[in-house]
């Protein structure tokens, strides 16, 4: 055999067996990088909930983690727990937009079941249904239409 046929052969062999593998080892690390991202994403998320969760505690007077309905609050009270609803529909609706899609796969959807724990503990929050029209007002359309759906279902049950 030739050094011209060697090369050639070998050119075949990394067409044939090369090429495959090394589009095969680009798509398995672009996968692992989104995956990776997409981690991210959540953890930045959670940690953001994380830091609500410890101004809510900052504010016992406001009873935010009571199952009924927080009453009789001074006009100061009511505009904290305003400001508080509002920061935390953000978070949701950020959490909406960077992870929820129609078809998830396994592993997104455990991430979104998660914060969709979250919204519905507080929309079982009478109080927090009753700010949703007021707290929506400018958000994104869908994130409307689905956490308004999942605070009637939860009001339901």
């Amino acid at each position: 055999m030739t050094t011209l046929e060697i090369w050639e052969l070998l050119s075949y062999v990394v067409t044939v067996i090369g090429l495959p593998l090394a589009i095969s080892v680009f798509i398995f690390e672009q996968r692992k990088e989104r995956n990776n991202e997409e981690e991210e994403v959540y953890q930045l998320l959670s940690d953001n909930y994380q830091a609500f969760l410890k101004i809510a505690l900052e504010n016992p007077d406001l009873r935010l983690f009571a199952n009924e309905e927080t009453l009789a609050l001074s006009a100061e009270q009511r505009e904290r727990m305003f400001i508080i609803f509002s920061m935390l529909i953000s978070l949701f609706e950020r959490a909406y937009l960077l992870l929820y899609e129609d078809g998830m796969a396994e592993k997104q959807l455990r991430r979104w079941r998660s914060w969709e724990d979250y919204m519905g503990e507080w929309c079982n929050r009478a109080d927090f249904r009753a700010a949703l029209p007021a707290l929506l007002r400018g958000e994104d359309p869908e994130f409307s239409g689905y956490i308004q759906k999942l605070a009637a279902s939860g009001q339901n049950a």
